[in-house]
């Protein structure tokens, strides 16, 4: 008698199965396992464990069931061998780096992308030694061009935050891997629901769980998905450094993936649907949405996204003061910088969420004064048309 295949499942299946293992007490849901350590049966034990003569629980600062299962969960989704979780999504960013580099060593990374994460690179990294070059575009020519042999990373976000811009991961996984480095993806705005970087030949995947992960603005979190060898690393780090996911956040994620897929679905066609409707307004000079025909990289998006997701931003004619005007005159829409939320989020990046760049940044990644971020939610479309009205007519 010969044992039968392991099944292959779908990632709706994976998003709400994969990754549980049943304690002795066979719970039907996760339990959040809320827990500063983990009881030996004897001192050998502990020895062994500590070692890593034993595989087992140890400390919730890096081995916790909950945070687990979590993680092996993400993983599934995102096709990698493995994935380590952490406080935040720029926890996770600042981890992969720090975990993993060492002085004198380089990063490529693009200009359009999260203001912290741009902070971070520019600020803090080169204080450690790290040395960041920026892009000006996704050209594969103009990366090429900047690789050295001190060359670890190519950092990528796609689309970026927040004007959307789509690269060519295969392209870019191309130019990494002929020059012997790695493709780092953020793939915060689209979820392995509608995006697998694997696919296209990327190394390493990035998350802010805060996101569409969790869904409902409720928990702060982040993952690196890759290869077990780079985890292995990372686990190492993370059991001296300890930017660790709580097991109550892990918990709240996993709840969040078993929706994952419904929710970036309608995310997407509520925000396709936005997106139209505000390149046909008086007072929009442009809107940034990979789903509009008109979109740069269009093509490459279809190509690459199952759909084309839920954050889209335009310019106001008349710069900030309209850009305010807008955002001001809102009653449904939230005004904050968080974003994957089911509920609708509106903001001013220049002062917000790229605030902390330089003018001169700012102008160089595209973030001008009457740019508006709208991470669009779950509501009924024409209440948020109604609720962006007033606005624009203004």
């Amino acid at each position: 008698m010969t044992d039968k295949p392991e099944p292959v499942y779908s990632d709706d299946t994976l998003a709400i199965r994969a990754g549980f293992e049943r304690s002795s007490f066979s719970e039907h849901a996760e339990p959040i396992m809320t827990t500063s350590s983990f009881v030996f049966p004897n001192a050998a034990e502990a020895a062994m464990r500590f070692s890593g003569e034993a595989d087992g629980l140890i400390y919730s600062r890096f081995t916790n069931p909950t945070v687990q299962t979590f993680e092996r969960r993400l993983a599934a989704l995102e096709k990698t061998e493995s994935c380590i979780a952490t406080a935040s999504g720029m926890a996770a960013i600042n981890m992969l780096f720090m975990g993993t580099m060492r002085q004198g060593e380089h990063i490529i990374a693009t200009r359009n992308m999260f203001g912290s994460t741009v902070n971070l690179m520019k600020n803090f990294l080169p204080r450690y030694g790290i040395e960041v070059s920026f892009a000006n575009s996704f050209d594969p020519a103009e990366w090429s061009s900047l690789i050295s042999d001190k060359t670890r990373y190519l950092y990528l976000e796609t689309p970026t935050n927040p004007l959307t811009e789509v690269a060519d991961i295969q392209a870019m996984a191309d130019v990494a891997h002929n020059a012997g480095v790695k493709l780092v993806v953020d793939n915060c705005f689209c979820t392995p629901a509608l995006q697998k970087p694997i696919d296209f030949g990327a190394d390493v995947i990035i998350h802010s769980a805060t996101k569409y992960l969790d869904g409902q603005g409720r928990c702060v979190g982040g993952a690196i998905a890759g290869s077990q060898e780079l985890i292995d690393e990372l686990t190492s780090f993370m059991r001296s450094a300890g930017p660790c996911l709580s097991p109550f956040n892990a918990w709240v994620f996993l709840k969040g993936l078993e929706t994952l897929s419904l929710r970036m679905q309608q995310h997407s066609r509520n925000a396709a649907t936005i997106a139209q409707w505000l390149s046909e307004q008086a007072s929009v000079e442009r809107v940034y949405y990979p789903g509009l025909l008109n979109h740069p990289q269009h093509e490459l998006a279809k190509s690459q996204q199952k759909a084309f997701g839920g954050v889209l931003a335009f310019e106001m004619k008349g710069g900030q003061s309209a850009a305010w005007n807008l955002i001001d005159s809102t009653r449904l829409c939230s005004i904050t910088a968080n974003l994957g939320d089911t509920r609708t989020t509106i903001t001013h990046p220049a002062t917000t969420t790229h605030g902390r760049m330089s003018a001169e940044d700012r102008g160089s990644a595209g973030i001008r004064d009457g740019l508006v971020r709208l991470a669009v939610g779950l509501e009924d479309v024409i209440d948020l048309q109604n609720d962006l009205s007033g606005g624009l007519s203004a």
